[in-house]
């Protein structure tokens, strides 16, 4: 008895060895038998469970608005000299008037555009289809159809075609729903030519001004990627609603590099149903151009801060003249909000229709005073 009792305590100190070796040296065999025995047990997880754990997805976002973003093609004939021309301006002036020194020549260009209405409206950018002698649209489904000019506004860099086509995809503005900084939107276009693309990316900032590149500017900035070719396309938001139509890219490169702006839905839709209705935009105007007041211009004036807007020049027997308004006048208030910066003045001006009386708080001569003027009808740039 006392062998086997021997034998047993020898074997229990081998063992005991043995699996102190093992956790010491090679502990992740331990691990991989744990993690084999517990997959075996581990219940069975539901393709749906498994599907909203997955990372997310907007497919049903672009199948639902891709359909209406179109490519739009167009043609347009231009000059150019057969030779070069030579730097002498007077030189340059006799070789252009030499008959047959010029040959006409096709230029094309691509752009994409948004079908907002099921009677065939399209909306896209105005330099997309500026100077145009035609204008061709297609569709992702196929069809393509040529397109006439409804109308422009050059101001906001729009442009509102139409096509004879029935059973139209159509993707109405979502103006009931605004953006905010840090939502997820993605950018529909036809970039380079490639074809219809999706790119995604957030709200970057809203309320853009003063970058140059329109007359009444309030863009959504983007960076989704947005390149030559997507402008006039189509910014949605992750339901497929039309927030804004893509517009104009900061780039030193011609391609993306992360800042793309965007018409927001509500100042596209007011243009578009202007241009459908009377085929040009109507905007309230008081004939005079602004500058923003700055910390020297404030000393200047005597102000204790740099707020408001200056009159720079004031239009001869225009609406501004006539209510009163004066070279050096600072506008403080408009129907009660602060002037806060040029862009924002004009294009509250601008929102407002020809006729509509508006107050202006003023700083004249040391002193705030208050005028009513009407508003006229701004000059609509020839089509």
């Amino acid at each position: 008895m006392r062998r086997i009792w021997l034998i047993f305590a020898q074997t229990v100190t081998v063992c005991l060895a043995i699996l102190f070796v093992v956790v010491t040296l090679r502990p992740d065999w331990l691990r991989s038998t744990s993690t084999q025995t517990s997959h075996m047990v581990a219940p069975s997880v539901s393709p749906a469970a498994v599907q909203s754990q997955a990372p997310g997805s907007y497919a049903d976002a672009v199948s639902r608005a891709a359909p209406a973003v179109v490519n739009i093609h167009t043609k347009k004939r231009i000059e150019v000299s057969r030779l070069p021309l030579p730097q002498d301006p007077v030189l340059r002036h006799f070789f252009e008037q030499m008959p047959g020194f010029k040959q006409e020549q096709e230029s094309t260009s691509l752009g994409s555009g948004v079908i907002v209405s099921a009677q065939g409206h399209v909306v896209t950018n105005f330099h997309v289809v500026e100077g145009a002698d035609e204008i061709v649209v297609a569709l992702r489904d196929g069809r393509q159809s040529r397109a006439k000019t409804i109308g422009i506004d050059p101001e906001s860099d729009l442009a509102v075609l139409q096509v004879s086509l029935t059973d139209l995809p159509v993707l109405p503005f979502d103006v009931a729903n605004s953006p905010r900084v840090g939502d997820v939107v993605l950018a529909i276009g036809n970039p380079f030519g490639v074809g219809q693309t999706v790119t995604m990316g957030v709200v970057s900032a809203l309320g853009r001004a003063g970058l140059g590149i329109n007359t009444y500017e309030n863009f959504i900035q983007t960076d989704a990627a947005i390149n030559p070719g997507n402008s006039g396309g189509a910014l949605i938001d992750t339901l497929g609603r039309l927030i804004g139509i893509n517009t104009a890219i900061y780039s030193k490169s011609g391609g993306s590099l992360g800042i793309g702006f965007a018409i927001p839905a509500q100042a596209a839709q007011m243009v578009v149903g202007q241009i459908v209705r009377n085929g040009f935009v109507s905007r309230g105007w008081l004939g005079i151009e602004t500058q923003d007041v700055t910390p020297d211009l404030a000393k200047a004036f005597k102000l204790s801060t740099p707020e408001g807007v200056i009159v720079a020049s004031v239009m001869r027997d225009g609406p501004g003249a006539k209510g009163g308004l004066k070279v050096g006048d600072i506008i403080l208030k408009l129907d009660g909000e602060p002037a806060a910066s040029t862009p924002r003045v004009m294009t509250s001006l601008a929102s407002k229709a020809p006729g509509t009386r508006v107050s202006l708080e003023i700083y004249r001569n040391g002193r705030a005073q208050t005028l009513s003027l009407t508003l006229g009808q701004r000059p609509v740039r020839p089509r």
